[in-house]
């Protein structure tokens, strides 16, 4: 098969089509031959050699993907050849072939096309474990995603407005806070040209909100603490900015603040399995009532997996980005 290789840590450029071998099937695996995948950042900082893969995983970029059931391990029930799925991946996804333990497969919800499925496992497993599952956001409360125009971003307006939350977004463009709003965001705020703690503390009456998501990292820890209502929840998914800062433990303390991290890809198989079930059960019914959809900005070939990188980089897109097998 073809794969997507990093032939060394570096630049866009590092990332070469190559002939590789096919890959080998658990017991408790499906081989899923790829439609499409979709990048994340995790995927660049894969490239760079800052965030190697898991033991035992694929060594090719790639953590979700769309495609077709090609063969089951012995230990497999649920899925037959020639289903068509979607899966959250340690890695792979930038290849004609993958192998995907059989509890991170989730069926194509209706209405959504198998190339625009690739865009949703990632997503749709960050934003329901870290906002719902252990974070607790429930309706009437309020929520800040920063990075709106995202691919978590856009997808977390839609599924927290799905469940009767008010949601708060930071983005750097006008074009991207009009297409936040029109995803259904209450209160869109220009992080270039406003201060985002004094808009939060104005939008909630001096309170803060419930809980806030984000990839910013070091820049914006104390920002986002000044930010939180009396028992809020920060969570941290990256680290844009940075990891070293300081920061007024008090605050902590007196409005019992919660901060919690982490990532999808380190989890174990059994809690990623945990978390896509959770997903089919409360996500997917969303989807396929139209409300919640797959927001792409722009499709390319395992070929043009550089050019795809340099625009993720350039942070000139909304939403996804897919590689189309």
């Amino acid at each position: 098969m073809k794969a997507v290789v990093i032939t060394t840590p570096g630049g866009p450029d590092v990332l070469q089509l190559q002939q590789v071998e096919d890959p080998e099937i658990g017991d408790d695996e499906v081989i899923v031959r790829v439609e499409a995948t979709a990048l994340n950042r995790a995927d660049i900082l894969q490239r760079k050699g800052m965030y190697p893969p898991p033991k035992g995983s694929s060594d090719f970029p790639g953590l979700e993907c769309s495609g077709t059931v090609e063969s089951i391990g012995k230990n497999v029930s649920r899925w037959k050849i020639g289903d068509q799925v979607c899966a959250l991946l340690a890695g792979g996804g930038y290849a004609e072939k993958v192998a995907v333990p059989a509890g991170q497969l989730l069926p194509i919800p209706s209405g959504v096309s198998l190339k625009d499925a690739a865009s949703l496992p990632e997503v749709a497993c960050t934003v329901w474990s870290t906002v719902f599952m252990m974070s607790r956001l429930c309706a009437g409360e309020t929520f800040l995603v920063h990075g709106g125009s995202s691919g978590i971003g856009t997808f977390a307006i839609q599924i927290a407005k799905y469940y009767g939350i008010r949601v708060f977004v930071t983005a750097g463009s006008d074009e991207k806070l009009a297409f936040c709003k029109d995803l259904g965001a209450d209160v869109c705020i220009n992080y270039k040209s406003e201060d985002f703690v004094a808009r939060v503390k104005e939008e909630t009456g001096g309170k803060g909100v419930d809980v806030i998501l984000d990839c910013v990292g070091a820049s914006y820890f104390q920002r986002n603490l000044d930010s939180l209502n009396l028992n809020g929840r920060l969570f941290l998914i990256g680290f844009q900015s940075g990891v070293v800062t300081q920061v007024n433990l008090q605050g902590i303390l007196a409005r019992r603040l919660t901060v919690q991290a982490a990532g999808l890809r380190t989890r174990t198989i059994e809690n990623k399995a945990e978390i896509v079930s959770e997903v089919e059960k409360k996500v997917w019914p969303a989807i396929e009532a139209g409300k919640v959809k797959p927001v792409v900005h722009k499709y390319f070939s395992l070929s043009e997996a550089a050019e795809a990188h340099r625009l993720m980089e350039s942070s000139q897109h909304i939403g996804k980005i897919l590689l189309v097998v």
